[in-house]
């Protein structure tokens, strides 16, 4: 196994009570550099507050989170942001800044306080904007941005960071379906580059298209991991979500589409 292999973002046995009800029970995953790692389940499976509890912004009662072998729980704030970058879901922005000012914020772990960006730092804000299709609004005020081109500029300053993984908290909410596959192109790109990808997924036939790996939750537990074929049965999705799905293929690729809702018992 080589070195990029044997790297990986690991979760055991995480559990989250959050106002006394309990989000997540002893759930078990990990994310390995290169690969893309969807979390998908129903709404209020706890797929938001495992990314959550991995990036200590809500606290887990029990559970070990460790990045390449060491235990996130230690990692000095500064040097958990150059580890881990994110993605929130539909996060407001209060800052009358441009989109590229906003961008550059990904740059902050590797600066020292009150250091200007340098050339490298500038070229990388050009270069994930480009990528994130939102260059061309670097100049405007992000709080006139819509919802979709927020997104998107929230994810190019997410890339900024350059970070060994990244987790997306439903990072094609508000995007009009090109972007929805832009957005699913430049997760597997990244991906490519070494970097580990953990992205909340709603969209079923974007996890069957474009994840390595999902896991599967409901009521905060895990009730299916493994590859997108494992996972996506016809079982597991009736159980999980309560529907029945088609599926076909075209032009090599598969794709699946919820049809029906199980009949009430």
């Amino acid at each position: 196994m080589n070195a990029q292999n044997s790297r990986s973002l690991e979760v055991h046995g995480l559990s989250v009570s959050l106002g006394g009800s309990e989000i997540l029970d002893r759930v078990s995953f990990d994310v390995r550099a290169g690969q893309v790692v969807g979390l998908i389940g129903p709404n209020g499976a706890g797929k938001s507050t495992a990314i959550r509890a991995i990036l200590d912004i809500v606290k887990a009662h029990s559970g070990v989170i460790s990045v390449d072998g060491q235990d996130v729980g230690v990692l000095a704030p500064r040097e958990r942001a150059k580890r881990l970058a994110y993605v929130p879901q539909g996060a407001p922005v209060h800052w009358p800044l441009t989109a590229e000012r906003i961008v550059a914020l990904g740059r902050t772990p590797h600066l020292n306080p009150w250091q200007e960006l340098g050339a490298h730092d500038r070229a990388v804000v050009r270069e994930v904007m480009e990528t994130t299709d939102c260059w061309s609004m670097r100049d405007r005020i992000v709080t006139t941005l819509s919802g979709g081109e927020r997104s998107r500029v929230l994810l190019a300053r997410a890339m900024a960071v350059q970070a060994p993984y990244l987790l997306a908290d439903e990072p094609t909410a508000s995007l009009d379906p090109l972007h929805q596959l832009q957005v699913m192109e430049i997760m597997r790109s990244i991906a490519a580059t070494g970097v580990g990808v953990l992205i909340v997924v709603h969209d079923l036939s974007h996890a069957l298209r474009y994840c390595d790996q999902l896991v599967l939750l409901t009521g905060g537990k895990v009730l299916a991991s493994g590859t997108p074929d494992d996972v996506l049965t016809d079982g597991n999705l009736e159980a999980a979500f309560g529907v029945k799905v088609s599926r076909w293929s075209e032009g090599g690729e598969q794709f699946l589409a919820p049809h029906k809702a199980k009949a009430a018992s």
